[in-house]
Parts: C-alpha cells; sequence; structure tokens
C-alpha cells in the first residue's frame, strides 16, 4: 500500500503555464497495515499546509519546505520526530530542496538537533553558496541563521527505540527493517 496524497486545483502554476498539483509520499516502503491510516492522514495533512502556503501568495518552493515539516513533526514516518536510528542510537536526519526553475538545490547531512531539516535545506539554498553541508558544519550554519536547537531525544519515538533493538537482536538491515523516505513534489 503506498500513501500517496495528491491534488490538483485551478490555481495557475507559477510560470501561468496551468493548473498546479501537490504530490506528496510518506515513504517508499511497505507500509504496515497498522499504520495505513495515520500515514495517509499524515500524507493528506501535508498536502493541505502546502496548498495553504499556495493559497496564502506562497511559492512553490514554500509549499514544499510546509508540506515536508508537516512530515518531519509526525512520528509516522521517518523523517525529523521519528528518525530512523543510527547504530548508536542516535539520530542523524538528512534533507534536500531544488529550484525546479533554477536547478540549484541545498541540502544537509547527519543534522542531529533541529527540528525540520527541510528548513535547514531551504536556507543553503536561498543564504548560502553551497549546495550541502553536513554535521557540524550544518549546525553552525543553522546556528548562524537563527534556526533553533532541540533536545535530540525529543526526535526519537519509542517505535524508532523498538526498531534498533530488534535490529540489534536480530541483525536485520536498515533496508528490512524501515526502508522509506518522505518528501513533497509541487508541479
Amino acid at each position: 500500500v503506498a500513501t500517496m496524497s495528491e491534488e490538483q486545483h485551478e490555481p495557475v502554476s507559477e510560470d501561468g503555464g496551468g493548473a498546479m498539483a501537490i504530490a506528496v509520499h510518506g515513504g517508499a516502503w511497505d507500509i504496515p497495515d497498522g499504520l495505513v491510516d495515520a500515514s495517509l492522514a499524515g500524507v493528506e495533512a501535508a498536502s493541505a499546509a502546502g496548498w495553504a502556503v499556495i493559497a496564502a501568495g506562497g511559492t512553490a518552493l514554500d509549499a514544499v519546505e510546509a508540506a515536508v515539516r508537516v512530515l518531519e513533526s509526525d512520528p509516522v514516518f521517518d523523517a525529523g520526530t521519528g528518525s530512523v536510528l543510527t547504530i548508536d542510537g542516535t539520530v542523524e536526519m538528512d534533507a534536500i530542496v531544488m529550484d525546479g526553475k533554477t536547478l540549484k538545490s541545498g541540502a544537509v547531512a547527519g543534522m542531529s538537533d533541529v527540528e525540520h531539516p527541510v528548513s535547514v535545506a531551504r536556507l543553503v539554498l536561498d543564504k548560502s553558496n553551497h549546495n550541502l553541508l553536513v554535521g557540524h558544519g550544518a549546525a553552525g550554519f543553522a546556528d548562524d541563521m537563527g534556526v533553533p536547537r532541540v533536545d535530540p531525544e525529543s526526535l526519537v519515538t519509542d517505535e524508532a527505540r523498538a526498531e534498533l533493538a530488534r535490529f540489534h537482536k536480530y541483525g536485520a538491515t536498515v533496508e528490512e527493517l524501515f526502508n522509506g523516505s518522505a518528501g513533497a513534489l509541487q508541479r
């Protein structure tokens, strides 16, 4: 079962070329039956957040960032709160955004103490000459941009701890345990 919310509305796209669409996916994995309803609700909420930004006059990038922030706040998804843990039980999050007009991108990797890595990636795109910042460099940039830090433990869920415990007990790979990503696309 895939969890994807795709809505099409009549607003004209930024380039004046017709109707716009927002497609939000909640991960590329086989969603367990017990998470299907929550996953669908999450991608629908993310799509609604994107449309709210468009309705208020925001850009496609603004809408994508808003949609992904919703996914990052929802522990059903493995982005932000609820991230898959490293072998050591810590959070390391990545995010990337791309401007479809210019093909410029901004990305961060190895972030552990921000609630919304997608917003830091957006800042990399908009406020730096870099494409990718990692670890301490990404954290220092976030500090310079005034992004609030959070306690990394606030991003860890009981489900993520249980998955890591299963990994330690059975030696399964991340691919076998929980393969996925979260994202949004605006056309």
